[in-house]
């Protein structure tokens, strides 16, 4: 008998320490599980353009607002000059302007418009105006951006176009003829409607072609040219088209 009770004793002793073992250490603190983590996108990556793709630029398009440059301004001449009808500046002002549109040049004809004012365009006498300054007069030859110019006389449509689609042909379509200048008059064939020079106090020249026979004269057609004076130097101020309406 006390042979079976040592092994006894013996087997409690040893499943008390093996239960020992397996309790958990409370003395210590339960480790942390790790956490997944997932990054949070904020944006969308950018999508790589074709090689084949052209840019846009605001250099293509003449109407984009520019930036106001911390420069001092060029002073205007307010002063008309008594000799504007003689002066050999404007005439060459004028035959530069039509070289600018006969080669389709835009830093040329940039470089005649007012760094001042800009230059105004008008199609037709009632149409749209639009100002350009010279940043954006160096692409007009290029630029493919569409201006509603109001509407036709006679068809009352709508004449939609890019400056070099619309406007230089009708400008080259008096350049490239016989035409003759005369200074401070609105020079213009049989109207059915009172012409008029809309900007006081500057100067302008008539650009006219009278007409041909075989039309009874009717495609007469005149570009006036405003100019203005910055540093003793004309420039382009404006440009107004006068022609034939029923």
């Amino acid at each position: 008998m006390h042979k079976y009770g040592s092994i006894l004793l013996t087997l409690s002793l040893c499943a008390l320490l093996a239960t020992a073992c397996s309790l958990p250490d409370y003395g210590k603190p339960l480790a942390t599980p790790t956490m997944l983590i997932r990054p949070t996108l904020t944006s969308l990556p950018p999508i790589s353009a074709p090689t084949s793709q052209t840019a846009i630029t605001s250099t293509s398009d003449p109407f984009p607002t520019l930036a106001i440059n911390a420069v001092t301004p060029i002073p205007l001449t307010q002063a008309i000059p008594n000799n504007f009808c003689s002066d050999g500046q404007v005439t060459s002002l004028i035959n530069s302007f039509k070289s600018s549109l006969q080669t389709s040049n835009g830093t040329l004809f940039a470089s005649l418009v007012s760094p001042v004012h800009g230059m105004d365009a008008r199609l037709y006498r009632a149409g749209r105006v639009v100002n350009y300054d010279r940043e954006h007069a160096k692409f007009l030859f290029d630029s493919t951006f569409q201006v509603n110019w109001g509407t036709a006389p006679g068809s009352g449509l709508e004449t939609k176009g890019s400056f070099h689609e619309i406007l230089v042909p009708a400008l080259l379509d008096v350049f490239n003829k016989n035409y003759t200048l005369t200074c401070n008059q609105i020079q213009v064939g049989g109207t059915t409607y009172q012409t008029a020079w809309p900007y006081t106090g500057i100067n302008f020249y008539s650009v006219y072609f009278p007409g041909s026979q075989g039309n009874g004269s009717l495609d007469w057609h005149t570009w006036l040219l405003g100019m203005t004076y910055t540093n003793g130097k004309p420039y382009l101020y404006a440009i107004l088209q006068f022609q034939w309406e029923p």
